[in-house]
């Protein structure tokens, strides 16, 4: 992982106040920078945890979908659908995931076209140490307790609904 900038100033709200000082005050760009940073931040903290193993955060997530499968196998197009990634991301994913050995693909018998994927005993046993230690360091969310967790969820998820990626219930 690099090593922190620590710098004197949060260069955000640098930024926030040149911001304001040129166009007036736009509470979104520092809200949105902020975001884009926590995600940087946070992926490159799961990524490092996961590398040990072979595995990126988003091979992890299309293994981990695997496990939550009844039957630990699942069509590509339902595992694009449920990470919510373009079918190529899906396939570049799942093809790398073959070749390390967790995952196995074979023609869809309920479908002609469709391919299903499925993870592999070697599969089941990766995500699994890779859980225990993602779990370890709270998923990079370490410095938050358990109820921050739950306000970033929801402070997140009406922006989560607006995209469309669910009906609000």
């Amino acid at each position: 992982m690099p090593k922190p900038l620590s710098l004197p100033f949060d260069p955000i709200a640098r930024a926030d106040e040149l911001w304001r000082t040129r166009w007036g005050a736009v509470p979104s760009m520092a809200a949105i920078t902020s975001v884009m940073r926590a995600q940087q931040i946070l992926l490159a903290r799961v990524d490092a945890v996961v590398k040990p193993y072979g595995l990126t955060f988003a091979r992890y997530e299309a293994l981990v979908l695997l496990t939550f499968s009844q039957a630990g196998e699942l069509p590509m197009s339902k595992i694009g659908e449920r990470l919510m990634v373009h079918p190529t991301s899906v396939t570049n994913t799942v093809d790398r995931l073959v070749r390390a050995g967790l995952v196995d693909k074979r023609p869809n018998p309920q479908d002609g076209r469709g391919v299903l994927a499925s993870i592999t005993e070697r599969g089941r046993e990766v995500v699994e140490a890779a859980t225990r230690d993602l779990m370890a360091v709270d998923f990079g969310l370490d410095v938050y307790d358990g109820q921050g967790c739950k306000e970033i969820f929801e402070l997140l998820r009406p922006l989560r609904v607006g995209a469309g990626d669910f009906e609000e219930s």
